[in-house]
C-alpha cells in the first residue's frame, strides 16, 4: 500500500512536540486538488506559498521537491486532495524564532469525496456568521496555520443544509466564506472583496481574476451583496459553487457563474468531485 504521508520527505505520520507549527501555528499550508497526477493550479499554489514564506521570514521550499512528494503520495489515486504544511520547525521554548531555521515539511494525500451534483447546478445555502474577522494586514491574504477564527465560525451551525458561512470584518465589510472566497455580480460588474486587512486570497480566486481582468476588487458591503444578481464561491478543492441562498435571500446561478464553471472544466477539473 502506498504511504500517503511524508514528513521532510520520509514516510511518517508524526512531528516533534517542539515543532513551532504545533505550538504557535507558526507556518503555512496549501490544499491542492490533484486530478490523475496533475495539479492544474500548482503554479498559483506555489506563488502563494512563496509569498507566505517571504511574509513570515521562512525559507521557501524547493518546488520540485514538493512536486515529487505530491506525486509520491497521490500514486494510484485518480482524484486527490493534497495538503502541504510548512512550519518553522523545532525551536526553544518561547515566541522568539530560532536563528537557524530548519522547516518541517509535511505532505499528505486524501481521496477526494464526491460532490452532490445538485450543489454545482442549483447552488449552496450559506449563512452570515456571528464571528467577525480581526484585521492584521501582515497576515492578510496568506494561508497561515492559525485557523481558529474559521474553526469558531464553522462551529456556529450544524445544519447539513447550510454549506458555508460568510465572514465579515469588525466594520461589517464582507470578506470571504470559512473555506472559500466570494464573488458577486453587482450592477452587471463582477466584484470580489478586497483582502488587504484579513482573509485568505485563494488560488481559485486568483484564477477567476486572471480570467476576468475587468473584475473589481474592492470593499463590499453586506447590503449591496444581498441585492447582487449572482453570487458564487470559489475554492481550489470545491471549484465554482453558485450560492442559492444567504439566509432567506434567494439567488439563482447566472451566466457569469456558468461561464466560470465551464472554465473550471477546461482546467481539467470535474464539477462532480470536490
Amino acid at each position: 500500500m502506498v504511504a500517503r504521508e511524508r514528513v521532510n520527505g520520509q514516510v511518517a505520520t508524526t512531528v516533534s512536540v517542539r515543532d513551532r507549527g504545533l505550538l504557535y501555528g507558526d507556518g503555512l499550508f496549501e490544499t491542492v486538488r490533484v486530478v490523475a497526477g496533475v495539479a492544474p493550479l500548482w503554479s498559483r499554489h506555489m506563488a502563494r506559498l512563496t509569498e507566505g514564506c517571504a511574509r513570515l521570514g521562512l525559507p521557501a521550499p524547493d518546488t520540485a521537491t514538493l512536486a515529487a512528494e505530491l506525486q509520491a503520495v497521490t500514486d494510484g489515486i485518480s482524484a486527490a486532495v493534497v495538503r502541504i504544511t510548512l512550519s518553522r520547525g523545532e525551536g526553544a521554548r518561547g515566541y522568539a524564532p530560532p536563528a537557524d531555521v530548519q522547516p518541517t515539511r509535511v505532505v499528505t494525500a486524501y481521496p477526494m469525496p464526491a460532490l452532490d451534483p445538485r450543489l454545482t447546478s442549483d447552488g449552496v445555502r450559506v449563512r452570515i456568521c456571528d464571528l467577525r474577522l480581526a484585521e492584521q494586514p501582515r497576515l492578510a491574504g496568506i494561508k497561515h496555520l492559525n485557523r481558529l477564527e474559521q474553526v469558531l465560525a464553522r462551529a456556529e451551525w450544524n445544519d447539513p443544509e447550510i454549506a458555508e458561512g460568510l465572514l465579515l470584518d469588525a466594520a461589517g465589510r464582507v470578506v470571504c466564506a470559512t473555506m472559500a472566497n466570494l464573488f458577486a455580480v453587482i450592477d452587471g460588474m463582477l466584484v470580489t472583496p478586497a483582502l488587504e486587512r484579513c482573509g485568505v486570497a485563494g488560488v481559485a480566486r486568483a484564477e477567476v481574476l486572471a480570467t476576468r481582468p475587468g473584475a473589481q476588487v474592492r470593499d463590499v458591503r453586506l447590503d449591496e451583496l444581498l441585492v447582487a444578481s449572482e453570487l458564487f464561491l470559489t475554492s481550489s478543492v470545491r471549484g465554482i459553487l453558485p450560492v442559492q441562498a444567504v439566509g432567506d435571500k434567494v439567488f439563482r446561478p447566472g451566466p457569469v457563474t456558468r461561464a466560470l464553471q465551464q472554465h473550471w472544466r477546461t482546467l481539467g477539473f470535474s464539477l462532480e468531485q470536490a
